[in-house]
């Protein structure tokens, strides 16, 4: 299936009540609303004063967005509350990791189980090769696979893995494509670089990024002008973009890239950190038919635990260390709670009809949205595959890294800040995409297409 961009009917108000107390009773228009925030601007001020900008990564600051971040004291199935005790509806679900909801019970108790055997081994166990073959058997493209800690880590060994099978050192990534905070990525990244306006990071060696060639997304005469003039060791690139938006791929696009590293040798690499069993359960390239020949991942198979991964064809890995001489470590890699957490998850996706149901909610969410924003008479566009969503304020299409910075960020910024007084939590950047979990309801739906009708027609 293709991406998905619709402009459905409107479904019915509901009586869904976010909040300690009732911000309104029904889904009718009230523009009064209550939402006390002084602890979580207590403890945030606190926080500047002993974390660089007061938080842990940038784009928790709301900087993009305006006002102040709300500080989080627990979450459950589809919500999060706030240290007031302010209930949201979630679709950030901790940047994608909260598939199946968060603090799913039955992750918990898969949890609970094995802390009474230890949280950390430092050592091999056995839980990493149920995991591993379960990664294996799930994404076309793996035949073997090294767990890391982050997508961060995972993306800097898949880009000196790379490197140290072909024998070349340049690669080429696309405009807007985020691929962790290693030095060699942080040209035109996406995400958090593009929502503080940094086009690149002071402190950044002019070497590192040498050999880092940037092309167009959905571009295919971009990457041809770069493979004419140089020997690329890989292409790398988001199969679909979530840190510039969401903006989905030409099924095009992608199969030109594979046949073009099959003529120039180069390998084709999808980061599937956040698309990685969350639009299918193999992946982006489950979804669109083309296998690269590695693939990093993350966020869903540690299940809200820390981890990462990448994989690839057996030929490929084998020059991982010790098998070989491309070395990479980690002491917290393969930790035995992320192995658990990430294979209940998975066990949970792998039941008949959990994307079926993902791609229903999602696509009755954002057809709510775009329709209320196109009744109120703004220009508004998106989309959805599966459980990952996102529109912005613009005619569009949005097509690549370009066309989503031409959009109304400040109108996003101010949608975003009533929105979240309305029990709604959207991801603070015009440049992240969202995501649906199995935990959603329709109830919570219905009162989120609600509050964004009555959002529309105030901005």
């Amino acid at each position: 299936m293709r991406a998905v961009v619709l402009a459905l009917a409107l479904v019915g108000a509901t009586a869904w009540v976010p909040g300690r107390a009732p911000m309104r009773m029904s889904a009718t228009v009230d523009k009064k609303v209550t939402h006390d925030t002084t602890k979580s601007k207590e403890i945030f001020a606190e926080a500047k004063g002993i974390m660089p900008g007061g938080v842990s990564s940038p784009v928790r600051a709301f900087n993009s967005v305006g006002g102040e971040p709300v500080v989080f004291d627990r979450v459950k199935g589809a919500y999060c509350w706030d240290v007031d005790e302010n209930k949201y509806v979630d679709y950030v679900g901790t940047w994608g990791p909260a598939i199946v909801g968060h603090a799913d019970d039955e992750v918990l108790d898969a949890l609970k189980k094995q802390m009474d055997k230890g949280t950390s081994f430092g050592a091999p166990s056995a839980l990493e090769n149920v995991l591993a073959k379960a990664v294996i058997d799930a994404v076309p493209s793996v035949e073997m696979v090294r767990f890391t800690n982050s997508g961060t880590e995972a993306c800097m060994g898949m880009i000196r893995l790379v490197r140290a099978f072909t024998g070349r050192e340049k690669v080429i990534k696309f405009n807007g494509c985020y691929h962790g905070h290693a030095d060699s990525f942080l040209v035109q990244a996406g995400s958090g670089v593009a929502t503080l306006g940094l086009p690149d990071s002071p402190g950044t060696p002019a070497g590192a990024t040498k050999d880092t060639l940037v092309a167009k997304y959905n571009d295919i005469e971009s990457v041809k002008a770069l493979l004419k003039d140089h020997d690329v060791a890989a292409i790398i690139l988001e199969p679909v973009v979530g840190n510039s938006g969401f903006i989905p791929p030409t099924q095009e696009f992608l199969e030109e890239l594979r046949s073009l590293c099959d003529g120039q040798k180069t390998l084709l690499v999808f980061d599937e950190v956040m698309t990685g069993f969350r639009i299918a359960y193999g992946g982006a390239q489950q979804h669109f038919g083309v296998t690269p020949d590695v693939t990093t991942m993350g966020k869903v198979i540690g299940g809200g635990l820390p981890v990462g991964a990448y994989g690839g064809r057996k030929d490929i890995m084998e020059m991982v260390a010790p098998a070989g001489p491309m070395y990479q470590a980690g002491t917290l890699s393969g930790n035995p709670l992320a192995m658990t957490a990430g294979l209940k998850t998975m066990e949970i996706l792998n039941r008949p009809g959990s994307y079926e149901q993902l791609a229903e909610k999602t696509e009755r969410l954002i057809a709510g949205i775009l329709k209320a924003g196109k009744d109120a008479g703004h220009d508004v566009c998106g989309g959805s595959i599966s459980g990952m969503f996102g529109f912005f304020f613009c005619a569009g299409p949005v097509t690549c890294f370009e066309e989503a910075e031409a959009s109304d960020r400040e109108k996003f910024g101010r949608w975003h800040r009533a929105m979240l007084e309305r029990g709604v939590y959207l991801a603070p950047s015009q440049f992240e995409a969202g995501f649906m979990s199995l935990a959603h309801s329709d109830e919570d739906i219905d009162h989120t297409i609600a509050m964004a009708k009555e959002v529309m027609e105030m901005l």
